[in-house]
C-alpha cells in the first residue's frame, strides 16, 4: 500500500444518511493506508472533515477480506468507526456507499451487491432517492444485559446484525443520559468486543423512536443496523415475530437525523430503506495526516 503521508492527495467525499454521516474515500485498487490514527483525523469534527465513519471504497477483488466475495460484488466496504476501529457492517454506512457507486458512474439505479465484513448486501437504488438494503437476517443470542444510567436500569435485547446491539425499552429517552461515553452494562461477558445500545420509546401502532450509542462512535444521529435491531426487539415484544405469524412486519423508526422504514419477512429477512446524500467532495494534503497541524482542504 501507499501511505497517505506520501500520495499526491488524499480524495474524499462527504455523504449522509438520516444524518448518519460518512467520509468516503475511493481507492479502488487499495493503494491506500488507513490506519486508525488516519481514520480518527479525517472524522475529527473540529479539525478534520468530520464523521461518524469511514467509507472506504475498494474493489473486492483487491482487499484481502473481501476477495471470496469478489464473484458476487465488485465492491466492498471497508467500514471504520470514527476512533479508526474496524467494524463489520453500517446499515446507513451502505446506502451511502451505494449512493456514491451510482454517483461515481460505476453502477446507475436499480439493484447493486455491495461485499461487507457482514456478508453481502442487496441494495436497490430507487429513482425516487431512497436506497432499500437487505440486511439479511438477525441473530437473537440467547444472552442479553442489563443497561445502567443515573440510577435506571432495562433489560437489554441482544441482537446480532452482522455486528452486535442491545435494545433497551425505556419511558422516555431522555432517560439515555448524553450517551458521550457508552452506558455500563452487566455482564461485560457477552459483548467482549464492545456493543451498539439502542435506547427504544414506542410512538404509536409499528412506530417507535430510537437513540443510539454506536461502538466506536459514541451517539450518533442515525444507525441503520440499530434500527433494524429495534425492530426486530420490538416485533418480538409486541408479539409480531414474522416466523411465527406467517406474515412480514414493518415498523417505523424515528431516529435523530430521520426516519428509516424496516419491514421483516417470514424467512427472516429484512429490508431497510432510507434516504442517502451525497454532500461534498476534495482533497485533503496528505502531510497533514501525517500529524497535528492544520490540514488544506479544497473543496
Amino acid at each position: 500500500m501507499t501511505s497517505a503521508q506520501t500520495s499526491p492527495a488524499l480524495r474524499f467525499l462527504k455523504g449522509h444518511g438520516t444524518e448518519n454521516d460518512f467520509v468516503i474515500v475511493p481507492d479502488a485498487e487499495n493503494a491506500v493506508d488507513l490506519p486508525p490514527a488516519v481514520v480518527a483525523r479525517l472524522c475529527d469534527r473540529r479539525a478534520g472533515i468530520g464523521g461518524d465513519g469511514v467509507l472506504h471504497v475498494v474493489r473486492s477483488a483487491a482487499h484481502p477480506e473481501a476477495r471470496h466475495m469478489a464473484g458476487e460484488a465488485e465492491w466492498f466496504m471497508d467500514y471504520r468507526n470514527a476512533d479508526g476501529s474496524v467494524a463489520e457492517m453500517c446499515g446507513n454506512g451502505v446506502r451511502v456507499f451505494a449512493r456514491y457507486l451510482e454517483h461515481a458512474g460505476h453502477v446507475t439505479a436499480g439493484e447493486v451487491a455491495v461485499a461487507t465484513r457482514g456478508g453481502v448486501k442487496r441494495v436497490h437504488l430507487d429513482k425516487d432517492g431512497s436506497v432499500t438494503v437487505s440486511m439479511g437476517r438477525a441473530a437473537l443470542p440467547d444472552a442479553g444485559v442489563t443497561v445502567t444510567v443515573g440510577g435506571r436500569s432495562w433489560p437489554a435485547r441482544n441482537v446480532n446484525m452482522g455486528n452486535p446491539h442491545a435494545v433497551a425499552f425505556v419511558e422516555d429517552l431522555s432517560h439515555a443520559g448524553n450517551l458521550y461515553d457508552e452506558p455500563p452494562y452487566e455482564p461485560a461477558s457477552v459483548y467482549p468486543d464492545g456493543v451498539n445500545i439502542e435506547f427504544v420509546v414506542d410512538r404509536g401502532p409499528r412506530h417507535v423512536a430510537m437513540r443510539v450509542h454506536e461502538r466506536g462512535a459514541a451517539e450518533t444521529r442515525s444507525c441503520g443496523t440499530g434500527a433494524c435491531a429495534v425492530a426486530v426487539a420490538a416485533a418480538r415484544r409486541d408479539g409480531a415475530d414474522p416466523a411465527v405469524t406467517g406474515a412480514p412486519v414493518t415498523y417505523t423508526v424515528d431516529v435523530l437525523g430521520g426516519t428509516l422504514v424496516i419491514t421483516e419477512h417470514p424467512d427472516g429477512a429484512i429490508e431497510m430503506t432510507g434516504p442517502a446524500v451525497i454532500v461534498a467532495e476534495g482533497t485533503v494534503d496528505p502531510a497533514w495526516l501525517a500529524g497535528p497541524g492544520d490540514a488544506p482542504v479544497n473543496d
